[in-house]
Protein backbone atom coordinates (compact mmCIF):
# COMPACT_ATOMS: atom_id res chain seq x y z
CA UNK A 1 0.00 0.00 0.00
CA UNK A 2 2.70 2.56 0.50
CA UNK A 3 4.71 2.09 -2.09
CA UNK A 4 1.57 2.99 -4.31
CA UNK A 5 1.50 5.82 -2.72
CA UNK A 6 4.75 6.72 -3.49
CA UNK A 7 4.43 5.80 -6.62
CA UNK A 8 1.04 8.20 -7.20
CA UNK A 9 3.04 10.86 -5.30
CA UNK A 10 5.95 10.14 -7.63
CA UNK A 11 3.53 10.83 -10.10
CA UNK A 12 1.89 13.86 -9.01
CA UNK A 13 5.31 15.61 -8.26
CA UNK A 14 6.55 14.85 -12.08
CA UNK A 15 3.33 16.20 -13.19
CA UNK A 16 3.66 19.25 -11.22
CA UNK A 17 6.89 19.52 -12.89
CA UNK A 18 5.83 18.71 -16.37
CA UNK A 19 3.03 21.36 -16.11
CA UNK A 20 5.70 23.58 -14.81
CA UNK A 21 7.85 23.45 -17.57
CA UNK A 22 5.47 23.54 -19.85
CA UNK A 23 4.04 26.94 -18.50
CA UNK A 24 7.75 28.65 -19.10
CA UNK A 25 7.71 27.30 -22.14
CA UNK A 26 4.34 28.49 -23.56
CA UNK A 27 5.33 32.15 -21.89
CA UNK A 28 8.35 31.97 -24.31
CA UNK A 29 5.90 31.00 -27.33
CA UNK A 30 3.67 34.25 -25.97
CA UNK A 31 6.63 36.28 -26.03
CA UNK A 32 7.88 35.08 -29.55
CA UNK A 33 4.08 35.34 -30.93
CA UNK A 34 4.30 39.07 -28.99
CA UNK A 35 7.27 39.95 -31.64
CA UNK A 36 6.03 38.64 -34.26
CA UNK A 37 2.62 40.69 -34.10
CA UNK A 38 3.80 43.53 -36.44
CA UNK A 39 5.56 41.37 -39.25
CA UNK A 40 4.36 41.74 -42.63
CA UNK A 41 4.85 38.48 -43.46
CA UNK A 42 3.14 36.61 -41.04
CA UNK A 43 -0.07 39.22 -41.03
CA UNK A 44 -0.47 38.13 -44.86
CA UNK A 45 -0.39 34.33 -44.28
CA UNK A 46 -2.62 35.08 -40.96
CA UNK A 47 -5.16 36.39 -42.90
CA UNK A 48 -4.54 33.56 -46.12
CA UNK A 49 -5.19 31.38 -43.34
CA UNK A 50 -8.59 33.31 -41.81
CA UNK A 51 -9.93 33.26 -45.48
CA UNK A 52 -9.18 29.15 -45.95
CA UNK A 53 -11.03 29.13 -42.97
CA UNK A 54 -13.47 31.43 -43.70
CA UNK A 55 -14.23 29.43 -47.08
CA UNK A 56 -14.56 25.69 -44.87
CA UNK A 57 -17.14 27.17 -42.29
CA UNK A 58 -19.30 28.61 -45.64
CA UNK A 59 -18.96 25.20 -46.87
CA UNK A 60 -19.81 23.55 -43.55
CA UNK A 61 -22.95 26.03 -43.12
CA UNK A 62 -24.35 25.37 -46.83
CA UNK A 63 -24.12 22.24 -46.40
CA UNK A 64 -26.10 22.58 -43.25
CA UNK A 65 -28.44 24.37 -44.91
CA UNK A 66 -29.42 21.71 -47.60
CA UNK A 67 -30.01 19.48 -44.52
CA UNK A 68 -33.98 19.38 -44.93
CA UNK A 69 -34.16 18.03 -41.11
CA UNK A 70 -33.45 21.00 -40.20
CA UNK A 71 -36.32 23.53 -38.59
CA UNK A 72 -37.19 27.09 -40.13
CA UNK A 73 -36.07 28.58 -37.32
CA UNK A 74 -32.48 27.01 -37.75
CA UNK A 75 -32.40 27.69 -41.48
CA UNK A 76 -33.14 31.35 -40.94
CA UNK A 77 -29.79 31.62 -38.51
CA UNK A 78 -27.69 29.29 -40.97
CA UNK A 79 -28.61 31.87 -44.21
CA UNK A 80 -27.92 35.18 -41.43
CA UNK A 81 -24.43 33.02 -40.59
CA UNK A 82 -23.39 32.12 -44.72
CA UNK A 83 -24.45 36.06 -45.86
CA UNK A 84 -21.86 37.26 -42.95
CA UNK A 85 -19.48 34.66 -43.75
CA UNK A 86 -19.60 35.90 -47.71
CA UNK A 87 -19.02 39.71 -46.17
CA UNK A 88 -16.30 38.76 -44.68
CA UNK A 89 -14.70 36.12 -47.74
CA UNK A 90 -15.58 39.53 -49.99
CA UNK A 91 -13.53 41.59 -47.74
CA UNK A 92 -10.18 38.82 -47.72
CA UNK A 93 -10.97 38.31 -51.82
CA UNK A 94 -6.98 39.33 -52.06
CA UNK A 95 -5.97 36.56 -50.31
CA UNK A 96 -7.45 34.01 -52.24
CA UNK A 97 -4.14 33.12 -53.95
CA UNK A 98 -0.63 32.53 -52.23
CA UNK A 99 -0.13 34.22 -49.29
CA UNK A 100 3.04 35.78 -50.36
CA UNK A 101 2.13 36.30 -54.56
CA UNK A 102 2.52 39.77 -53.49
CA UNK A 103 5.38 40.16 -51.30
CA UNK A 104 7.56 37.83 -54.03
CA UNK A 105 6.38 39.53 -56.57
CA UNK A 106 9.71 42.21 -57.91
CA UNK A 107 8.47 45.85 -59.20
CA UNK A 108 9.07 47.12 -62.41
CA UNK A 109 12.23 49.08 -62.93
CA UNK A 110 11.41 52.09 -64.33
CA UNK A 111 12.22 53.08 -67.39
CA UNK A 112 15.62 54.88 -67.71
CA UNK A 113 15.79 58.88 -67.29
CA UNK A 114 17.65 60.57 -69.67
CA UNK A 115 19.76 63.22 -68.34
CA UNK A 116 20.25 65.66 -71.22
CA UNK A 117 20.55 69.47 -69.70
CA UNK A 118 20.90 70.40 -66.46
CA UNK A 119 17.22 70.95 -65.60
CA UNK A 120 17.00 66.70 -65.74
CA UNK A 121 19.55 67.28 -63.10
CA UNK A 122 16.97 67.65 -60.30
CA UNK A 123 15.23 64.58 -62.09
CA UNK A 124 17.47 62.61 -62.01
CA UNK A 125 18.11 62.35 -58.51
CA UNK A 126 14.63 61.93 -58.15
CA UNK A 127 14.91 58.70 -60.15
CA UNK A 128 18.03 57.72 -58.06
CA UNK A 129 16.13 58.42 -54.95
CA UNK A 130 12.84 55.79 -56.67
CA UNK A 131 15.58 53.48 -57.81
CA UNK A 132 17.06 53.17 -54.50
CA UNK A 133 13.95 53.32 -52.53
CA UNK A 134 12.51 50.08 -54.52
CA UNK A 135 15.52 48.58 -53.30
CA UNK A 136 15.65 49.54 -49.97
CA UNK A 137 11.90 47.90 -49.06
CA UNK A 138 12.20 45.04 -51.14
CA UNK A 139 15.41 44.18 -49.35
CA UNK A 140 13.42 45.36 -45.87
CA UNK A 141 10.52 42.53 -46.79
CA UNK A 142 13.49 40.16 -47.45
CA UNK A 143 15.16 40.74 -43.69
CA UNK A 144 11.43 40.80 -42.29
CA UNK A 145 11.25 37.64 -43.86
CA UNK A 146 14.04 35.97 -42.64
CA UNK A 147 13.61 37.47 -39.13
CA UNK A 148 10.22 35.50 -39.09
CA UNK A 149 11.66 32.36 -39.93
CA UNK A 150 13.98 32.74 -37.37
CA UNK A 151 11.72 33.32 -34.89
CA UNK A 152 9.28 30.46 -36.19
CA UNK A 153 12.33 27.80 -35.72
CA UNK A 154 12.27 28.88 -32.19
CA UNK A 155 8.66 28.47 -31.74
CA UNK A 156 9.19 25.18 -33.35
CA UNK A 157 11.53 23.94 -31.06
CA UNK A 158 9.45 25.25 -27.84
CA UNK A 159 6.24 23.44 -29.61
CA UNK A 160 8.19 19.92 -29.81
CA UNK A 161 9.52 20.68 -26.33
CA UNK A 162 5.98 20.29 -25.41
CA UNK A 163 5.01 17.85 -27.35
CA UNK A 164 8.14 15.54 -25.70
CA UNK A 165 6.43 16.59 -22.54
CA UNK A 166 2.89 16.11 -23.11
CA UNK A 167 2.04 14.20 -26.33
CA UNK A 168 -1.33 14.74 -26.62
CA UNK A 169 -3.77 15.91 -30.10
CA UNK A 170 -3.43 19.56 -29.02
CA UNK A 171 0.11 19.76 -28.90
CA UNK A 172 0.38 17.76 -32.10
CA UNK A 173 -2.04 19.90 -33.89
CA UNK A 174 0.27 22.70 -33.02
CA UNK A 175 3.44 20.78 -33.95
CA UNK A 176 1.80 19.79 -37.47
CA UNK A 177 1.18 23.51 -37.87
CA UNK A 178 4.01 25.56 -37.23
CA UNK A 179 6.08 23.06 -39.06
CA UNK A 180 3.51 23.52 -42.18
CA UNK A 181 4.03 27.22 -41.45
CA UNK A 182 7.80 27.04 -41.50
CA UNK A 183 8.05 25.08 -44.36
CA UNK A 184 6.17 27.35 -46.40
CA UNK A 185 8.07 30.45 -44.99
CA UNK A 186 11.28 28.52 -46.36
CA UNK A 187 9.99 28.09 -49.35
CA UNK A 188 9.41 31.36 -49.52
CA UNK A 189 12.41 32.59 -48.58
CA UNK A 190 14.29 30.60 -51.73
CA UNK A 191 12.38 32.05 -54.18
CA UNK A 192 12.27 35.61 -52.61
CA UNK A 193 16.10 35.25 -52.62
CA UNK A 194 16.70 34.02 -56.28
CA UNK A 195 14.04 37.09 -57.41
CA UNK A 196 16.14 39.45 -55.07
CA UNK A 197 19.18 38.46 -56.81
CA UNK A 198 18.00 38.74 -60.34
CA UNK A 199 16.02 42.17 -59.71
CA UNK A 200 18.58 43.74 -57.16
CA UNK A 201 21.82 42.57 -60.68
CA UNK A 202 18.87 44.59 -62.47
CA UNK A 203 18.54 47.63 -60.70
CA UNK A 204 22.45 48.09 -59.75
CA UNK A 205 22.80 47.73 -63.76
CA UNK A 206 19.94 50.54 -63.75
CA UNK A 207 21.57 53.13 -60.99
CA UNK A 208 24.84 52.78 -62.31
CA UNK A 209 23.78 54.10 -65.33
CA UNK A 210 21.85 56.93 -64.08
CA UNK A 211 24.61 57.97 -61.84
CA UNK A 212 27.03 57.95 -64.53
CA UNK A 213 24.88 60.36 -66.58
CA UNK A 214 23.87 62.38 -63.95
CA UNK A 215 27.43 62.80 -62.84
CA UNK A 216 28.69 63.68 -66.63
CA UNK A 217 25.58 65.82 -66.91
CA UNK A 218 26.85 67.50 -64.18
CA UNK A 219 29.98 68.28 -64.73
CA UNK A 220 29.28 69.32 -68.56
CA UNK A 221 27.10 71.62 -66.55
CA UNK A 222 29.41 73.28 -64.35
CA UNK A 223 32.06 73.31 -67.44
CA UNK A 224 29.55 75.33 -69.16
CA UNK A 225 28.56 77.51 -66.40
CA UNK A 226 32.24 78.30 -65.57
CA UNK A 227 32.74 78.93 -69.32
CA UNK A 228 30.27 81.17 -69.56
CA UNK A 229 31.66 83.24 -66.32
CA UNK A 230 35.28 83.68 -67.92
CA UNK A 231 33.49 84.74 -71.10
CA UNK A 232 31.50 87.45 -68.61
CA UNK A 233 34.52 88.21 -66.76
CA UNK A 234 36.38 88.99 -69.68
CA UNK A 235 34.17 90.73 -70.78
CA UNK A 236 33.99 92.74 -67.57
CA UNK A 237 37.98 92.82 -67.78
CA UNK A 238 37.53 94.96 -71.68
CA UNK A 239 35.04 97.50 -70.66
CA UNK A 240 37.13 97.95 -67.25
CA UNK A 241 40.31 99.12 -70.11
CA UNK A 242 38.22 100.40 -72.54
CA UNK A 243 36.95 102.96 -69.49
CA UNK A 244 40.43 103.77 -68.82
CA UNK A 245 41.59 104.44 -71.96
CA UNK A 246 39.16 105.76 -74.09
CA UNK A 247 38.30 109.51 -72.86
CA UNK A 248 35.62 110.13 -75.50
CA UNK A 249 32.19 108.95 -73.84
CA UNK A 250 30.98 108.29 -77.25
CA UNK A 251 33.17 105.89 -78.20
CA UNK A 252 33.16 103.83 -75.05
CA UNK A 253 29.41 103.83 -75.32
CA UNK A 254 29.91 102.13 -78.66
CA UNK A 255 32.48 100.42 -77.25
CA UNK A 256 30.71 98.80 -74.33
CA UNK A 257 27.27 98.10 -76.73
CA UNK A 258 29.86 96.44 -79.03
CA UNK A 259 31.51 93.94 -76.28
CA UNK A 260 27.44 93.17 -74.89
CA UNK A 261 26.74 91.85 -77.72
CA UNK A 262 29.80 89.72 -78.54
CA UNK A 263 29.51 88.31 -74.77
CA UNK A 264 26.02 87.35 -75.69
CA UNK A 265 26.64 85.61 -79.48
CA UNK A 266 29.01 83.84 -77.48
CA UNK A 267 27.08 82.50 -74.65
CA UNK A 268 24.01 81.04 -77.08
CA UNK A 269 26.68 79.93 -79.17
CA UNK A 270 28.42 78.05 -76.19
CA UNK A 271 24.75 76.63 -75.04
CA UNK A 272 23.57 76.09 -78.99
CA UNK A 273 26.77 73.61 -79.46
CA UNK A 274 26.66 72.05 -75.86
CA UNK A 275 22.96 71.18 -75.55
CA UNK A 276 21.45 70.44 -79.62
CA UNK A 277 22.87 67.17 -81.08
CA UNK A 278 22.70 68.09 -84.91
CA UNK A 279 22.97 71.78 -85.06
CA UNK A 280 23.02 71.81 -88.91
CA UNK A 281 19.83 69.82 -89.00
CA UNK A 282 18.22 71.99 -86.54
CA UNK A 283 19.24 75.24 -88.75
CA UNK A 284 18.12 73.48 -91.87
CA UNK A 285 14.12 73.28 -90.48
CA UNK A 286 14.46 76.42 -88.79
CA UNK A 287 15.49 78.11 -92.31
CA UNK A 288 12.68 76.13 -93.85
CA UNK A 289 10.22 76.75 -91.34
CA UNK A 290 10.99 80.78 -91.19
CA UNK A 291 10.71 81.36 -94.89
CA UNK A 292 7.27 79.57 -94.90
CA UNK A 293 5.96 81.58 -91.62
CA UNK A 294 7.54 84.95 -93.64
CA UNK A 295 5.07 84.48 -96.22
CA UNK A 296 2.00 83.04 -95.07
CA UNK A 297 1.66 84.80 -91.75
CA UNK A 298 4.44 88.06 -92.37
CA UNK A 299 2.75 90.03 -89.88
CA UNK A 300 2.35 87.56 -87.27
CA UNK A 301 6.07 86.39 -87.57
CA UNK A 302 7.05 90.02 -87.32
CA UNK A 303 5.17 90.19 -84.21
CA UNK A 304 6.86 87.32 -82.91
CA UNK A 305 10.26 89.08 -83.95
CA UNK A 306 9.30 91.96 -82.24
CA UNK A 307 8.55 90.00 -78.88
CA UNK A 308 11.89 88.84 -78.92
CA UNK A 309 13.44 92.17 -79.77
CA UNK A 310 10.71 93.58 -76.45
CA UNK A 311 11.99 91.21 -74.23
CA UNK A 312 15.72 90.58 -74.89
CA UNK A 313 16.39 94.43 -76.03
CA UNK A 314 14.81 95.84 -73.15
CA UNK A 315 13.31 98.80 -74.98
CA UNK A 316 9.80 98.05 -73.22
CA UNK A 317 8.74 96.54 -69.90
CA UNK A 318 5.29 96.51 -68.31
CA UNK A 319 4.55 99.56 -66.29
CA UNK A 320 5.86 101.57 -68.56
CA UNK A 321 4.06 104.50 -70.00
CA UNK A 322 4.37 104.95 -73.50
CA UNK A 323 2.84 106.84 -76.65
CA UNK A 324 2.12 105.42 -80.13
CA UNK A 325 1.63 107.19 -83.17
CA UNK A 326 -0.46 105.80 -86.07
CA UNK A 327 -2.04 107.40 -88.60
CA UNK A 328 -1.85 110.62 -87.78
CA UNK A 329 -2.99 110.18 -84.29
CA UNK A 330 -1.38 109.77 -80.90
CA UNK A 331 -2.42 107.19 -77.87
CA UNK A 332 -0.65 107.83 -74.54
CA UNK A 333 -0.81 104.75 -71.55
CA UNK A 334 0.72 102.49 -69.55
CA UNK A 335 1.77 98.98 -70.54
CA UNK A 336 -0.40 96.31 -68.85
CA UNK A 337 0.96 93.23 -70.59
CA UNK A 338 3.17 91.80 -72.90
CA UNK A 339 2.29 88.62 -75.15
CA UNK A 340 3.44 87.12 -77.87
CA UNK A 341 2.20 88.76 -80.96
CA UNK A 342 1.16 92.16 -79.16
CA UNK A 343 1.42 95.14 -76.03
CA UNK A 344 -1.64 96.12 -73.88
CA UNK A 345 -1.95 99.62 -72.92
CA UNK A 346 -4.19 101.36 -70.34
CA UNK A 347 -5.14 104.69 -71.71
CA UNK A 348 -4.49 107.45 -69.35
CA UNK A 349 -5.56 111.07 -68.61
CA UNK A 350 -2.86 113.20 -70.18
CA UNK A 351 -2.14 116.40 -72.29
CA UNK A 352 -2.32 114.01 -75.69
CA UNK A 353 -6.32 113.13 -74.41
CA UNK A 354 -6.98 116.23 -73.39
CA UNK A 355 -6.09 118.06 -76.14
CA UNK A 356 -6.91 115.88 -79.04
CA UNK A 357 -8.54 112.57 -78.21
CA UNK A 358 -11.06 114.07 -75.77
CA UNK A 359 -11.61 110.72 -74.27
CA UNK A 360 -9.61 108.59 -71.75
CA UNK A 361 -9.56 104.94 -70.15
CA UNK A 362 -9.78 103.08 -73.05
CA UNK A 363 -7.72 99.04 -73.41
CA UNK A 364 -5.82 99.73 -76.64
CA UNK A 365 -3.76 96.58 -78.10
CA UNK A 366 -0.76 97.35 -80.01
CA UNK A 367 1.01 94.64 -82.51
CA UNK A 368 4.68 93.76 -81.38
CA UNK A 369 5.47 94.83 -84.92
CA UNK A 370 4.84 98.71 -84.74
CA UNK A 371 8.15 98.76 -83.31
CA UNK A 372 9.40 98.17 -86.62
CA UNK A 373 7.09 100.88 -89.10
CA UNK A 374 5.60 102.89 -86.40
CA UNK A 375 7.10 105.58 -83.38
CA UNK A 376 6.75 104.57 -80.15
CA UNK A 377 8.02 106.66 -77.61
CA UNK A 378 8.74 105.33 -73.89
CA UNK A 379 8.52 107.67 -71.31
CA UNK A 380 10.13 105.93 -68.31
CA UNK A 381 12.45 103.90 -70.20
CA UNK A 382 14.98 102.57 -67.47
CA UNK A 383 13.66 103.50 -64.58
CA UNK A 384 12.82 107.12 -66.01
CA UNK A 385 9.92 108.78 -63.79
CA UNK A 386 10.23 112.08 -65.10
CA UNK A 387 9.75 114.03 -68.63
CA UNK A 388 10.07 117.45 -69.28
CA UNK A 389 6.83 119.57 -69.32
CA UNK A 390 6.71 123.24 -70.55
CA UNK A 391 4.01 126.23 -70.50
CA UNK A 392 3.79 129.32 -72.60
CA UNK A 393 2.92 132.63 -71.44
CA UNK A 394 2.17 135.62 -74.17
CA UNK A 395 2.79 138.99 -73.02
CA UNK A 396 2.19 142.41 -74.56
CA UNK A 397 5.22 143.79 -75.81
CA UNK A 398 4.92 146.79 -73.03
CA UNK A 399 5.54 144.54 -70.37
CA UNK A 400 8.65 144.00 -68.14
CA UNK A 401 9.48 140.24 -69.93
CA UNK A 402 12.93 139.98 -67.28
CA UNK A 403 10.60 140.39 -64.49
CA UNK A 404 7.80 138.51 -65.88
CA UNK A 405 10.48 135.62 -66.86
CA UNK A 406 12.12 135.43 -63.08
CA UNK A 407 8.54 135.59 -61.52
CA UNK A 408 7.66 132.50 -63.52
CA UNK A 409 10.87 130.53 -63.13
CA UNK A 410 10.64 130.88 -59.63
CA UNK A 411 7.43 129.42 -59.77
CA UNK A 412 8.10 126.51 -61.59
CA UNK A 413 11.49 125.54 -59.35
CA UNK A 414 9.44 125.87 -56.46
CA UNK A 415 6.91 123.17 -57.63
CA UNK A 416 8.60 121.16 -60.03
CA UNK A 417 11.62 120.77 -56.96
CA UNK A 418 10.57 117.21 -56.25
CA UNK A 419 10.63 115.94 -59.50
CA UNK A 420 14.08 117.76 -60.38
CA UNK A 421 15.45 116.23 -57.57
CA UNK A 422 14.20 112.62 -58.46
CA UNK A 423 15.77 113.54 -62.37
CA UNK A 424 19.14 114.36 -61.08
CA UNK A 425 18.99 110.81 -59.72
CA UNK A 426 18.00 109.08 -62.59
CA UNK A 427 20.43 111.14 -64.81
CA UNK A 428 23.23 109.86 -63.14
CA UNK A 429 22.39 106.29 -63.03
CA UNK A 430 21.79 106.82 -67.37
CA UNK A 431 24.67 108.54 -67.21
CA UNK A 432 26.94 104.81 -67.01
CA UNK A 433 24.26 103.73 -69.52
CA UNK A 434 24.10 105.86 -72.44
CA UNK A 435 25.85 108.56 -73.82
CA UNK A 436 24.15 111.37 -72.78
CA UNK A 437 25.43 115.11 -73.49
CA UNK A 438 23.04 117.23 -71.60
CA UNK A 439 22.21 115.91 -67.90
CA UNK A 440 20.98 119.30 -67.00
CA UNK A 441 17.67 118.85 -65.09
CA UNK A 442 16.74 122.30 -63.49
CA UNK A 443 13.84 124.36 -64.88
CA UNK A 444 14.84 126.52 -67.67
CA UNK A 445 12.95 129.62 -69.71
CA UNK A 446 12.97 131.49 -72.68
CA UNK A 447 11.28 134.39 -74.60
CA UNK A 448 10.65 134.50 -78.69
CA UNK A 449 9.65 137.52 -80.20
CA UNK A 450 6.42 136.55 -81.65
CA UNK A 451 4.22 139.19 -83.94
CA UNK A 452 1.40 139.95 -81.34
CA UNK A 453 4.03 140.15 -78.03
CA UNK A 454 6.69 138.19 -76.41
CA UNK A 455 6.28 134.62 -75.56
CA UNK A 456 7.73 133.02 -72.39
CA UNK A 457 8.05 129.64 -72.52
CA UNK A 458 9.23 128.06 -69.14
CA UNK A 459 10.09 123.86 -69.09
CA UNK A 460 10.10 122.20 -65.81
CA UNK A 461 10.31 118.25 -64.88
CA UNK A 462 7.39 116.58 -64.21
CA UNK A 463 5.85 113.06 -62.83
CA UNK A 464 5.82 110.99 -66.12
CA UNK A 465 2.45 109.34 -65.15
CA UNK A 466 0.89 112.48 -64.08
CA UNK A 467 1.71 115.69 -66.06
CA UNK A 468 -1.68 117.55 -65.78
CA UNK A 469 -2.15 117.85 -62.01
CA UNK A 470 1.63 119.85 -61.84
CA UNK A 471 0.52 121.83 -65.08
CA UNK A 472 -2.52 122.82 -63.47
CA UNK A 473 -0.93 124.46 -60.32
CA UNK A 474 1.68 125.93 -61.88
CA UNK A 475 -0.61 127.84 -64.35
CA UNK A 476 -3.01 128.94 -61.72
CA UNK A 477 0.24 130.17 -59.76
CA UNK A 478 1.84 132.13 -62.68
CA UNK A 479 -1.43 134.25 -63.71
CA UNK A 480 -2.18 134.78 -60.02
CA UNK A 481 1.02 136.27 -59.76
CA UNK A 482 1.42 138.21 -62.86
CA UNK A 483 -2.23 139.99 -62.65
CA UNK A 484 -1.03 141.28 -59.39
CA UNK A 485 2.06 143.10 -61.30
CA UNK A 486 1.07 145.99 -62.52
CA UNK A 487 3.76 146.34 -65.36
CA UNK A 488 2.93 143.19 -66.25
CA UNK A 489 0.28 142.62 -68.97
CA UNK A 490 -0.86 138.48 -70.57
CA UNK A 491 -1.41 139.20 -73.99
CA UNK A 492 -4.19 137.59 -76.20
CA UNK A 493 -6.02 138.21 -79.79
CA UNK A 494 -7.71 141.25 -79.88
CA UNK A 495 -9.87 143.11 -83.18
CA UNK A 496 -11.24 146.51 -83.53
CA UNK A 497 -14.27 146.68 -85.76
CA UNK A 498 -15.22 150.26 -87.47
CA UNK A 499 -19.03 151.47 -87.66
CA UNK A 500 -19.55 153.72 -90.62
CA UNK A 501 -17.23 156.83 -91.49
CA UNK A 502 -15.37 158.91 -89.02
CA UNK A 503 -14.11 162.13 -89.29
CA UNK A 504 -11.53 163.83 -87.58
CA UNK A 505 -8.77 166.24 -87.28
CA UNK A 506 -6.56 164.82 -90.08
CA UNK A 507 -9.74 164.91 -92.69
CA UNK A 508 -10.94 168.53 -91.28
CA UNK A 509 -7.54 170.11 -91.77
CA UNK A 510 -7.47 168.27 -95.47
CA UNK A 511 -10.50 170.46 -95.90
CA UNK A 512 -8.98 173.63 -95.25
CA UNK A 513 -6.10 173.66 -97.06
CA UNK A 514 -8.34 172.88 -100.00
CA UNK A 515 -9.96 175.77 -99.11
CA UNK A 516 -7.32 177.79 -99.43
CA UNK A 517 -5.46 177.08 -102.33
CA UNK A 518 -8.83 177.65 -103.87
Amino acid sequence: MSKIIWILLLFAISLMANNSQIAILNDNINRLDTTLKGNIWLIKYANYNTYQNLLLELQQAQNQLNDKNKSTQNSDEINSRVASLKEQIELLKEYEKSPFQSMLAVPEIEEEYKITNPIAIIGGFSYLKRLKGEKAEYYSRLAQLEVAIDILSKKQNLLQEIYDINKTTINYTNLVEINRTLGEFNIAKEIATTTFGVYQARLDEAISRATDSLTSQIKETLTIFFTIIIVILIGFLLKFTAKRYVTDNQKFYTINKFINVINFTIIIFILLFAYIENVSYMVTILGFASAGLAIAMKDMFMSLLGWSVIIFGGTFHVGDRIRVRYQNGDYVGDIIDISLLRMTIYEDITLTTYKLNRRSGRIIFIPNNYIFTELIANYTHSGMKTVWDGIDIMLSFDSNHKKAMHIIKNIARKYSKGYTDIAKQQMNKLRDQYNIKNTNVEPRIFSFFEPYGINISVWYMNNSYGTLALRSTISAEIIEALNAESDIKIAYPTQTLFMGRHTGKIEQQLELDKENLD
